[in-house]
C-alpha cells in the first residue's frame, strides 16, 4: 500500500471535516481497531525482511501525523462551538432560578390548628363536600321547620335528591358518632359553602374546623380548658377568654368565645370595635337529640362541640381585613405567608 497516497488522503478527508461528530468518524476510519493504521500494522510481518524497519517507521509517523491533525481540528471545532455559544448567551451567567411553590395561609393556619388538637389527643378526619339533607340539617336537631335553617340553607344539587354543599363540617360529627362509638375526640377541617353575598367578611365559600369530644363525665369545664390551651396555642399566653351564652341548635347549653383583642390588648381600637373583645368560635355541650339520631346513649355519654372559620382566625392571626384576599391569587399578598 502506497503510504504517501494514504498520508495524501488523510490531507484531504481532514479538510472537509466541519464537526465533532464527522472527527470521530475520521478517527476511527484511520486509528480504530479495524482502521487503515491497524491493517498497515498487521501487514509488516508479511513483507521482505528488508523492507520491515523501513515500513514500520513510516507507519508510526502516519499515525503521529493523525493524532497531530485529529487534535488540531479537535481544537479548532471546539472553539468554534464555544464561540457559538457564547455568541448565543454567557454561560458563565446564573441561570433563572425557577419560583418554589409555598403552602396557602389558609392550608397553614388549618395544619397548626390541627396539629395543635393532635397534640391534645384529637384525631384528624375529614369529610365529603357534597352531603345528605339528613347529615347536614336533620341529625343535628335542625329539622325541616327550624327557623335557624335558614341562615344554614346551602345549594343543592339539580338532579340528585336531598343532596347539597355542605354548609358546615359538622355532618362529620354525625358520620362518626354512627360509624364509632365513645370514646371519641375528633377535629375536622373542611370547605363548607353558604349562600352569603361577598364582601369583605363574608364569602359564599370558606373553611371550618369542627371539634367533638364525647364520653362519660365530659363537662362544660373541659371544653372551656380545651378551648383556653387552643387559643393561647394561637394567639399567645396572655390573652383572655370569656364565653357568652348563644343558641346554636345542635348544642345546649351553647356559647360564643371571644378572645381579648390580640391588636390593643383588650383596651379598644378599630379592629375589635373599640370593644377589647374579639369573637373567634361558637361551641357548646351536644344536643341529647343529636346522640338520639345517631344511637348513643344520652343519659351515658355527655360531649362538647364547637366550631371555627379558618379565615376568621387567619385574618385575626395576620392582620389581614378583607376575605376575598384569600381567593384572588395574588402572588404579591401570598408570598407574605
Amino acid at each position: 500500500m502506497d503510504i504517501k497516497a494514504v498520508s495524501a488522503q488523510i490531507d484531504a478527508d481532514i479538510q472537509e471535516i466541519n464537526s465533532l461528530e464527522a472527527l470521530e468518524q475520521f478517527r476511527l476510519k484511520y486509528l480504530g481497531r479495524k482502521g487503515l493504521v491497524a491493517e498497515l500494522t498487521s501487514a509488516i510481518p508479511g513483507l521482505p525482511q528488508e523492507e520491515r524497519a523501513r515500513f514500520g517507521q513510516e507507519v508510526n509517523a502516519l499515525k503521529n501525523k493523525l493524532l497531530s491533525l485529529i487534535a488540531e481540528k479537535q481544537k479548532t471545532l471546539a472553539g468554534s462551538s464555544g464561540q457559538a455559544a457564547q455568541a448565543a448567551g454567557d454561560l458563565g451567567m446564573p441561570g433563572i432560578s425557577q419560583s418554589l411553590g409555598q403552602l396557602h395561609p389558609l392550608t397553614q393556619v388549618t395544619d397548626e390548628i390541627c396539629a395543635i388538637f393532635n397534640r391534645m389527643g384529637f384525631s384528624i378526619v375529614e369529610g365529603p363536600e357534597i352531603e345528605s339533607e339528613y347529615n347536614n340539617f336533620t341529625g343535628l336537631n335542625i329539622p325541616l321547620e327550624h327557623p335557624s335553617r335558614e341562615a344554614f340553607d346551602t345549594f343543592y344539587l339539580k338532579n340528585y335528591t336531598k343532596m347539597l354543599l355542605r354548609s358546615h363540617t359538622s355532618p362529620v360529627q354525625v358520620r362518626q358518632m354512627k360509624e364509632q362509638k365513645p370514646p371519641l375526640a375528633i377535629v375536622v377541617p373542611g370547605r363548607v359553602y353558604r349562600p352569603d353575598a361577598v364582601d369583605a367578611a363574608h364569602s359564599f365559600m370558606f373553611h371550618q374546623i369542627e371539634g367533638f369530644m364525647v364520653d362519660t363525665g365530659i363537662k362544660f369545664s373541659d371544653l372551656k380548658g380545651i378551648l383556653e390551651m387552643f387559643a393561647q396555642a394561637v394567639f399567645g399566653n396572655d390573652i383572655k377568654m370569656r364565653f357568652r351564652p348563644h343558641f346554636f341548635p345542635f348544642t345546649e347549653p351553647s356559647a360564643e368565645v371571644d378572645i381579648s383583642c390580640i391588636i390593643c390588648k383588650g383596651k379598644g381600637c378599630s379592629v375589635c370595635g373599640r370593644k377589647g373583645w374579639l369573637e373567634i368560635l361558637g361551641s357548646g355541650m351536644i344536643h341529647p337529640n343529636v346522640f338520639k339520631h345517631v344511637g348513643i346513649d344520652a343519659d351515658k355519654y355527655t360531649g362538647f362541640a364547637f366550631g371555627l372559620g379558618i379565615e376568621r382566625i387567619a385574618m385575626l392571626k395576620y392582620g389581614i381585613n378583607d376575605i376575598r384576599l384569600f381567593f384572588e391569587n395574588d402572588l404579591r399578598f401570598l408570598r407574605q405567608f
